[in-house]
């Protein structure tokens, strides 16, 4: 069983990293690091769902590819801009590639692959920290009837 992460983390939302369990691993295992402390996606995925975008000061849950609760982070800053408009610190605070050029490039081609891309698109851009590293935080289920 795991612990309840609402009662602990009221109004967390939960998300995956990555386009396959590989992929989400290698970037979960970026953020546990502290080497990952930003991310960004097309503003389109977000649908107009306000409650599904990143906000200031709330915590939420980075799950394993499975669904399994991963990481907790809390949100820090939430930038919306145009794609040309990132900075080479935003691109490398999301902790995957070396240069700005290198990550336009990456992302370009998810993009491209994910619903469509244009050198304008607005992208929402959030800085997190981790707030609680959740590997080994299963309860045993007979310590629960000791």
């Amino acid at each position: 069983m795991i612990i309840d992460l609402q009662d602990t983390y009221p109004g967390a939302g939960t998300f995956t990293l990555g386009e396959d369990a590989e992929t989400s691993a290698a970037l979960i295992a970026l953020v546990r690091a502290k080497t990952k402390h930003a991310e960004c996606a097309a503003l389109a995925e977000f649908g107009g769902d306000e409650a599904s975008m990143p906000k200031v000061g709330r915590c939420d849950i980075i799950a394993n590819w499975d669904g399994t609760p991963a990481v907790v982070i809390k949100t820090t800053s939430v930038k919306t801009l145009p794609f040309d408009k990132v900075t080479e610190r935003m691109a490398l605070a999301e902790g995957e590639h070396e240069t700005l050029a290198e990550w336009r490039k990456a992302r370009e081609t998810h993009f491209k692959r994910n619903g469509g891309f244009t050198p304008d698109m607005p992208l929402v851009f959030e800085f997190f920290e981790v707030v609680e590293n959740l590997i080994g935080s299963e309860i045993d289920p007979d310590e629960e009837t000791k």
